[in-house]
């Protein structure tokens, strides 16, 4: 998908765009010594979740994510560790602001950066510990920025915003329909945003926390405001890392990719079980043989994917579900979570064996047990079905 102004044109909206992450909070709210965006959920760093999300993104070209010095190193170790691409990494800044700042300067000053990245026409500015952004706000925002100059994502007021007197007494209260929480994503035209922070003064850098607010301040740049979704929470306390790793558990446990190869009975077989799956969870069916194309198998692993079953010939089925495991283990998913591999055998014949089938099913068996320490569970269904000759 790319963002498109909702006339019909295919095109991209822009090219390029680019997001920077600021990843250089302390924590101090969540409380412990690892800063929020470092924290392990099941098994991953915070900030992984968010940079995957950007990369599933086609038309995102550079994803820069800002750091304090004393981080730099643990983000390399988790841009090689999960495979992360199009990542640029930055030291950060005293503050919020001058963090972003300098995530923004590698598209204009080598001091930033070993080269300059190409200057993107929009450049989307994201926090690192929103890790459930869609794709469908990103591009929303991006084309209204492009429109407008600057946009950004908000949510309705949970709670009345009461103002305190000197005394500590009640002065007054807002009137909570009129306004609204604002949110990220936001975006903005690069050269606007970076004048804004060109022109900004050390107090807004220091104190700041808006950056809409700056394009306004300093651009005269009205920034058009999107309805943004309940996902875009951020994670700031220690309760809500235990809600970001359920919604996790609970988004792989609940989609499966069906694998079969092109012969009519494989086929059938899988097309079966998409249909008999599809209205409890989100099934992937992919129609191919393994040997000829991986393209689509790998978008899907790549897209954090941890169950599938692979249903094929039993003549093959091993060779191509090795094909599968081979493909997981060098995506690093496994790393993560633990993949559930249902390898779906078809012998279909005029003479049955039972002896054949026990051996077919040893065969699955020891494979299983040669890919366990791989954190891959493969387990094996042999159908034999007999074909009875008309007389």
């Amino acid at each position: 998908m790319e963002p498109s102004s909702g006339t019909g044109d295919a095109r991209p909206a822009v090219t390029p765009v680019a997001v920077v992450l600021p990843a250089g909070g302390s924590g101090e709210r969540l409380g412990g010594a690892t800063p929020k965006q470092f924290c392990a959920v099941q098994g991953r760093p915070l900030v992984s979740y968010t940079v995957q999300a950007m990369e599933r993104i086609s038309w995102i070209s550079d994803i820069i994510v800002v750091v304090s010095p004393g981080k730099i190193e643990t983000m390399k170790s988790i841009i090689e560790k999960y495979g992360h691409k199009r990542v640029t990494i930055v030291k950060g800044g005293i503050t919020r602001h001058r963090s972003i700042f300098n995530g923004l300067k590698v598209f204009t000053e080598n001091e930033f950066s070993n080269h300059l990245l190409q200057k993107p026409e929009v450049v989307i500015i994201h926090d690192a510990v929103r890790p459930f952004v869609e794709e469908d706000i990103l591009s929303k925002v991006v084309v209204a920025a492009k429109e407008h100059g600057a946009a950004g994502a908000i949510r309705p007021l949970v709670s009345t915003v009461i103002a305190s007197a000197a005394d500590g007494c009640l002065d007054h209260s807002l009137e909570r329909a009129k306004y609204r929480a604002s949110e990220m994503p936001q975006a903005f035209l690069f050269d606007i945003i970076y004048e804004a922070y060109q022109q900004c003064t050390d107090y807004d850098l220091d104190y700041g926390t808006e950056c809409l607010h700056l394009a306004l301040k300093y651009c005269k740049t009205n920034a058009k405001l999107v309805e943004g979704t309940a996902d875009l929470w951020k994670v700031t306390y220690k309760r809500d890392l235990y809600a970001a790793e359920s919604i996790i558990k609970d988004s792989l446990s609940q989609q499966v990719c069906v694998i079969t190869d092109a012969k009519e009975a494989a086929a059938q077989v899988g097309f079966l079980l998409h249909e008999s799956l599809k209205s409890q969870i989100k099934v992937e069916a992919i129609s191919l043989s393994l040997s000829k194309d991986h393209s689509h198998l790998q978008n899907i692993i790549s897209g954090q994917c941890y169950n599938f079953v692979c249903v094929n010939d039993k003549k093959h089925a091993i060779q191509e579900t090795q094909q599968v495991v081979d493909m997981l283990e060098k995506s690093n998913i496994p790393l993560l979570y633990p993949v559930v591999l249902i390898s779906v055998q078809l012998d279909i014949s005029e003479n049955i064996s039972f002896s054949i089938g026990m051996e077919e099913l040893t065969r699955i068996k020891k494979f299983a047990r040669d890919v366990k320490n791989e954190n891959i569970l493969v387990y094996g269904l042999l159908i034999q079905y007999k074909v009875c000759n008309s007389p």
